[in-house]
């Protein structure tokens, strides 16, 4: 699978989102991370479902939605309507309707992702990967931009690859968010990552399409 650049709106002009949206697309970004946050599952505030329906008014691109919210199950429906291609939801978030919030985002035939944060060992996730699309890692704690990566989650890109390995889920995107830049990166995909997330390090950038090559 050839990797995949999910630029974060996080760090994007929010006075300006439809033009920095462009200016990824039209750098080369076939995917755009929007993140989603409520204040309680995480101590920031960020955007809801009527966001992400203005934002697929003005690009084709996909809408790579990650939940960073206490009840996901609640919303799902919200997000599928608002034009979501993928949503990602926390396993810490609700683990006891973990299989359910699957069923119902891939019910809508859009991809569903799983996510874990720093903290939690990736044995808790292995058990949901057949059923998934995509897991994402988080080498931050979620909840805010700009933090520096957490080498000591990285081995857990190589557990996932390994027991994706073993089921033949040779389509299963390997996400990593949290303090990307050429140099993470590369330490990211050498251990099986193939999607990253980028939220500053794109869009603090002065050439944007530059940045993105060089996640690559």
């Amino acid at each position: 699978m050839e990797t995949i650049i999910s630029p974060s709106i996080l760090s994007a002009d929010f006075a300006n989102l439809e033009r920095d949206i462009r200016r990824v697309t039209d750098a080369g970004a076939k995917w755009v991370h929007v993140d989603v946050m409520d204040g309680h599952f995480v101590p920031n505030i960020t955007i809801g479902a009527p966001v992400v329906k203005s934002l697929r008014k003005i690009t084709n691109a996909m809408l790579d939605v990650h939940l960073m919210i206490s009840e996901p199950q609640k919303y799902v429906k919200d997000f599928v309507a608002a034009g979501s291609d993928i949503i990602t939801f926390h396993l810490e978030a609700q683990k006891d309707l973990i299989l359910d919030i699957i069923k119902e985002i891939k019910s809508a035939d859009i991809m569903a992702g799983l996510s874990i944060k720093p903290k939690t060992p990736v044995d808790e996730i292995k058990e949901f990967i057949p059923y998934l699309d995509l897991v994402l890692i988080m080498t931050v704690e979620p909840g805010f931009g700009g933090q520096r990566f957490m080498h000591d989650c990285v081995q857990k890109i190589a557990d996932i690859k390994e027991y994706a390995r073993i089921l033949k889920k040779e389509n299963l995107y390997i996400q990593v968010d949290g303090g990307i830049n050429d140099k993470t990166a590369n330490i990211c995909k050498s251990l099986g990552a193939n999607s990253l997330v980028a939220g500053s390090y794109v869009f603090g950038s002065s050439d944007i399409a530059s940045a993105l090559k060089s996640l690559l």
